[in-house]
């Protein structure tokens, strides 16, 4: 197919699965966000646990999604630096930002940090981890992540991550509307604010949470 081959209908399948993880990193979120309600994360897990299919099928469409845009990304990566002498790169390379110019490498951070994280929250194969039942008889995961996150590496490994989703997302939303072409020169700033705000509020709703906890703000 074209769409896979060519680098434009790549550079709008990257763009799309990309959108598509930013809403599901939106959704996992405000899920996380209910460990400041009282008993809120573990009512949470147990709902989620009572639809295995739902669940199960969900994650499969975002494995597929992310291979899709891992690979595509790797491969785009890859032949923007192979084509890095010709004037076109140099002279997108004037205006390029931080967050432009190390995608590829915060994407593959990002990538061992999702492999390290399923290891430890969903497979529970990290030391760190320890799974109870709480009062109503329902898995523990409150205490599970307050636990894990009392330790300062994790907590530090966590907040480390968020960093760098920020600057993937700072620039990823915008080169979005970009790829697309639903921008112009008068629409590309405020495309390009929203997009950090958006990271930014990303940053602050996940990183509040092992911050909470290793300053002891959120206890067990």
């Amino acid at each position: 197919m074209q769409l896979l081959t060519s680098n434009v209908g790549r550079k709008v399948l990257m763009a799309i699965t990309g959108q598509f993880l930013v809403l599901f990193i939106v959704i996992h979120m405000l899920g996380n966000s209910s460990i400041f309600i009282p008993g809120g994360i573990n009512a949470y897990a147990e709902h989620l646990h009572s639809l295995p299919p739902l669940v199960w099928g969900f994650r499969g469409i975002i494995l597929v999604v992310a291979a899709i845009h891992i690979i595509f990304g790797v491969q785009l990566s890859l032949e923007n630096r192979a084509a890095n002498a010709d004037s076109y790169a140099v002279k997108n390379l004037k205006r390029a930002t931080l967050s432009s110019l190390s995608m590829l490498y915060t994407g593959l951070l990002l990538l061992t940090f999702i492999i390290y994280h399923l290891l430890q929250f969903t497979i529970h194969a990290t030391p760190d981890v320890v799974m109870g039942i709480d009062a109503q008889g329902r898995p523990d995961v409150f205490h599970m992540v307050v636990g894990s996150f009392q330790h300062g590496i994790i907590a530090f490994i966590y907040i480390a991550a968020m960093v760098t989703l920020f600057m993937h997302l700072a620039h990823g939303i915008q080169s979005f509307f970009q790829t697309m072409g639903w921008n112009n020169d008068k629409t590309l700033p405020v495309i390009g604010k929203i997009g950090k705000v958006v990271a930014v509020v990303l940053l602050l709703g996940y990183a509040s949470i092992p911050l909470f906890i290793v300053s002891g703000i959120l206890k067990g």
